[in-house]
């Protein structure tokens, strides 16, 4: 079997992102959205996704800081991540969000503690306000309130994913706003003019959600950094009419 050969992404991707691998790496997506390298092809669905040392093939781009890579490696090894990630695919699915990025909230949040209260009384994974609950229908029952619903990890998932997903509805479709208002509130993105508000709070909040989802991201393998690259065909225009 080869010496990489479908090895856990965290663990090998970390080694090849911090710079301490030469060897070529391989990987390819299966149809689970899991992404398995090696370093040779395995099979004609590898493609090539970092050339090692001295070799000039990728499509280029910075590569994620040593710090950002254990980061990742960290959290995939993260028993706390484990117990909770097939929640967050699900919250991500249901809701149109990115995993990665559901994932990155979480771990700026609360580091995937489900019993993390804050001092504004912020509650669980996601750390989500009650009364923001309850504008996205969680209510509290005879023998919980909201704040107790909260802390089960699949409802709170749930419902800060709902309300990340109506965030980036709301400013159109801008995941930084999103976060920014997902840690400010609307209202302060809103009267900072629809932009992301200068508390320091908040810009270092989104510094560390967009580069933590961006280092959690599947690498783009040498096909999709070309197709990137490509610009689209302009569209052929119509002909006048009474011609062709």
């Amino acid at each position: 079997m080869p010496r990489l050969a479908l090895i856990f992404g965290g663990v090998l991707l970390a080694v090849v992102l911090a710079g301490t691998a030469h060897a070529e790496v391989w990987a390819y997506r299966d149809k689970n959205g899991v992404t398995h390298y090696a370093d040779r092809p395995l099979h004609a669905r590898y493609e090539l996704l970092y050339p090692g040392s001295g070799n000039a093939r990728t499509g280029g781009g910075s590569r994620p800081t040593r710090s950002s890579a254990s980061a990742v490696t960290r959290m995939e090894l993260s028993t706390r991540f484990k117990a909770v990630r097939h929640l967050i695919r699900e919250a991500a699915s249901q809701h149109g969000l990115e995993f990665e990025l559901l994932q990155a909230v979480i771990a700026t949040e609360s580091g995937f503690d489900p019993g993390a209260v804050s001092p504004k009384g912020a509650v669980g994974l996601m750390q989500v306000i009650p009364d923001t609950a309850e504008r996205f229908g969680v209510r509290a029952t005879g023998r919980q309130s909201v704040s107790e619903r909260l802390t089960d990890p699949r409802t709170n998932i749930q419902t800060g994913a709902r309300y990340l997903a109506w965030l980036i509805n709301y400013f159109n479709g801008d995941v930084r706003l999103a976060v920014a208002a997902y840690n400010a509130g609307e209202g302060a993105v809103l009267k900072a003019g629809r932009r992301i508000p200068n508390y320091p709070e908040t810009i270092n909040y989104v510094r560390k959600v967009t580069d933590l989802h961006h280092s959690l991201k599947p690498p783009r393998t040498v096909s999709e950094a070309r197709a990137e690259a490509i610009p689209a065909a302009a569209p052929t225009p119509p002909l006048p009419p009474g011609r062709g």
